[in-house]
C-alpha cells in the first residue's frame, strides 16, 4: 500500500530522480538507501532513488530534490503518495555487457528508454558507460542505440531542406573551427542547425566557445524559427530534449575524462538524426594525444560514422584531419571566440584555423552542389574574404540574443594573466595537447570563459632563452596560480636543437646518448 508524505523541497540538483527519507519511513515502506519508490503526483509519477537522513526530513516527509520539483512541478507541503517498486530489468542487461556479451535490440532499448525515464541510478549509468568504454558496441548495437536515443528525445522538423551539418570528434585543442564553417556553409545558402556539446575531456566545446558571445541555450522551436529565417545556428544540444540520453552520458563521462567510440557514433548520429540532417561532414583530428591517435582508427570511426549514416539515410563524409597540436594559438571559451572573430573580420590569423575551417567548409559546399567537386575550398575562401561569412555570423549571433555587430575587441578575457618563459634554446619539436589542456582547465575552463591559454610558438618555431612560450588567462588569481604551478611542472612544450644527440667512441650504448 503506498504511504502519504508532505514534501520538503531540498535546493540540491542531482541527475537523477531522488528523495531523501527518514529512516524510520523508509523502513515502514521496507527500503534502504539506494532502493527504489515510485512517487505518485497529481502531475505524474517516476521513480526515484532513496537517501535517507534523520536530520533533513522528519516523520511523514518526503524530501525532493530539485529536479523532481521541476519536471514534477512541486511546491513545498504538497502531498504525493509512495510506494517501494522493483529494480528495472535493464539493470540486468547492462550487467550481460558488462559481461562483454552483445545486447539484443530490445536490451539495447530498454537501458536507453530507462535512462531517459529516469529509472537507472547515477550508478548504474556509470555501469554501462563503463562497459561500454571497455566491451565496445557492434555496428547493429550502435545503429540501435542511436535510433533508440532518438526516439527518446525531441526532433526538430525544420521545413527549409536540405539540412546541413557538420561535426568533430575532439581532441584536439583549440578547435573552434565551427565558428567559421557555419556562417561559410549558410552565407553559401545551405541549412546548417548545428547543435554542439559542451567540454567532456577537452578545454572547451563549440558551445562553451559560442556561450563567451551570445546564448547557445535555445528551444526546439526558437532553433527552428532562426533557421528558417537566416539558415542556421549555433546552439548548445544539451539546452533541448533531442537525445537526453546522449547528455545524461555526457555528465557521466565528464568527471572520467572518458569518450568511448561507440559511444561518440552513437551520440553524434543521434543528434544529427534528431535535427534532421541530411548531409553531414565530419572531422577527426589524428595525432599522437587526440582520441585518434592511428590511421587505423581514423579509417574504423570513418566506416562506422559512413555506415550508420547510411542506415539513417545520412549522407556522411570524413575528413581526417592534422591534431599534432593546436588548432590556431588559442585554446580556451573566450580567447577562441575571439580568435574565430578575428579570422572572420580578416585580420591576421592562424594559418591552420583558416585552413581546416576551409577545408570543412569546401566539403559542405560541394555536397550541397554550391560548388563543384574540388572547387570547394576555393568558393569558401572567397566567402571568407568578401565579407559574407562574418555578415552571416553577426546575424546568426544577433537571432540568437547576442550583441549587434559584435566585434572581437568586445570579448573579455580572464583579468589575471601570466606568461610561461623558455628555459633554453632551440627549435619547438613537441607540443603536448593533453598537457595544455590540463592546465587550460586548472585555470578554470570551460566555465570560467576568460580562462584560456594563448600560444605564442609553433612546431618547428624557433625558441631563444627567455622567450614567451605562451601565456595563461583566468578569471581568478588563485586559479592562475595553480595552472602556472602546473604548466611549470608538466611542461607542455619541448625543444630541442638541431643535433638531437651526440655519439662519440666513448659513448658505450644507444640509451646512455646524452640529450639536450
Amino acid at each position: 500500500m503506498p504511504k502519504c508524505f508532505r514534501t520538503k523541497l531540498i535546493d540540491l540538483y542531482a541527475g537523477e530522480y531522488a528523495v531523501v527519507l527518514n529512516p524510520a519511513d523508509a523502513t515502514e515502506l521496507g527500503v534502504r538507501q539506494l532502493d527504489r519508490v515510485r512517487v505518485v503526483t497529481d502531475h505524474g509519477a517516476v521513480t526515484a532513488i532513496v537517501e535517507t537522513s534523520q536530520s533533513i526530513v522528519k516523520d511523514d516527509q518526503i524530501g525532493i530534490l530539485t529536479k523532481m520539483k521541476i519536471d514534477l512541478d512541486l511546491k513545498e507541503g504538497d502531498e504525493v503518495k509512495v510506494l517501494p517498486t522493483e529494480p528495472p530489468l535493464s539493470i540486468e542487461f547492462i550487467k550481460k555487457k558488462m559481461d562483454g556479451r552483445e545486447l539484443t535490440t530490445e536490451e539495447i532499448t530498454a537501458i536507453i528508454s530507462d535512462m531517459a525515464k529516469y529509472n537507472l541510478s547515477d550508478i548504474e549509468i556509470t555501469a554501462y558507460v563503463t562497459a561500454v568504454y571497455t566491451k565496445g558496441l557492434t555496428m547493429r548495437e550502435m545503429k540501435d542505440a542511436c535510433l533508440a536515443m532518438v526516439k527518446t528525445g525531441e526532433v526538430i522538423e525544420i521545413d527549409r531542406k536540405p539540412i546541413f551539418d557538420h561535426h568533430s570528434i575532439g581532441g584536439c585543442p583549440g578547435n573552434k573551427v565551427t565558428l567559421l564553417v557555419v556562417p561559410i556553409a549558410v552565407a553559401a545558402g545551405l541549412t546548417v542547425p548545428k547543435t554542439s556539446s559542451r567540454a567532456i575531456s577537452s578545454a572547451c566545446g563549440t558551445a562553451d566557445i559560442m556561450e563567451a558571445i551570445c546564448p547557445v541555450t535555445l528551444s526546439a522551436q526558437q532553433i527552428k524559427s532562426i533557421t528558417e529565417e537566416i539558415g542556421g545556428v549555433i546552439v548548445w544540444g544539451g539546452g533541448l530534449h533531442l537525445s537526453p540520453v546522449d547528455d545524461m552520458i555526457i555528465r557521466i563521462e565528464y568527471p572520467l575524462s572518458i569518450d568511448p567510440f561507440s559511444m561518440v557514433v552513437a551520440s553524434v548520429m543521434s543528434k544529427k538524426k534528431a535535427v534532421g540532417a541530411e548531409y553531414f561532414v565530419l572531422d577527426i583530428p589524428l595525432g599522437p594525444e587526440t582520441k585518434v591517435k592511428t590511421d587505423d582508427m581514423a579509417l574504423k570511426y570513418s566506416r562506422a560514422f559512413i555506415d550508420i549514416g547510411t542506415e539513417l539515410g545520412i549522407e556522411t563524409a570524413c575528413a581526417i584531419s592534422y591534431g599534432h597540436q593546436p588548432i590556431g594559438r588559442n585554446i580556451g571559451p573566450s580567447l577562441e571566440a575571439k580568435e574565430a572573430l578575428e579570422a572572420l573580420e580578416g585580420k591576421p590569423s592562424s594559418s591552420s584555423l583558416i585552413e581546416k575551417s576551409l577545408g570543412l567548409a569546401g566539403m559542405l559546399l560541394e555536397m550541397g552542389n554550391v560548388a563543384r567537386p574540388g572547387e570547394g575550398i576555393k568558393e569558401a575562401r572567397k566567402i571568407l574574404e568578401d565579407g559574407r561569412a562574418l555578415a552571416k555570423f553577426k546575424q546568426i549571433v544577433e537571432a540568437q540574443g547576442g550583441k549587434a555587430n559584435m566585434k572581437s575587441t568586445d570579448i573579455t578575457l580572464g583579468e589575471f594573466s601570466k606568461e610561461i618563459l623558455a628555459k633554453g634554446h632551440g627549435y619547438v619539436s613537441i607540443i603536448h595537447n593533453k598537457m595544455i589542456t590540463k592546465v587550460v582547465r586548472t585555470a578554470g575552463a570551460p566555465k570560467d570563459k576568460g580562462a584560456g591559454m594563448v600560444l605564442f610558438k609553433k612546431l618547428g618555431d624557433r625558441v631563444e632563452k627567455g622567450d614567451p612560450l605562451f601565456k595563461i588567462y583566468a578569471d581568478h588569481q588563485g586559479k592562475l596560480e595553480n595552472a602556472w604551478k602546473q604548466a611549470e611542472a608538466l611542461q607542455p612544450y619541448i625543444t630541442k636543437g638541431m643535433i638531437l644527440d651526440t655519439i662519440t667512441d666513448n659513448t658505450p650504448r644507444l640509451d646512455k646518448v646524452r640529450r639536450f
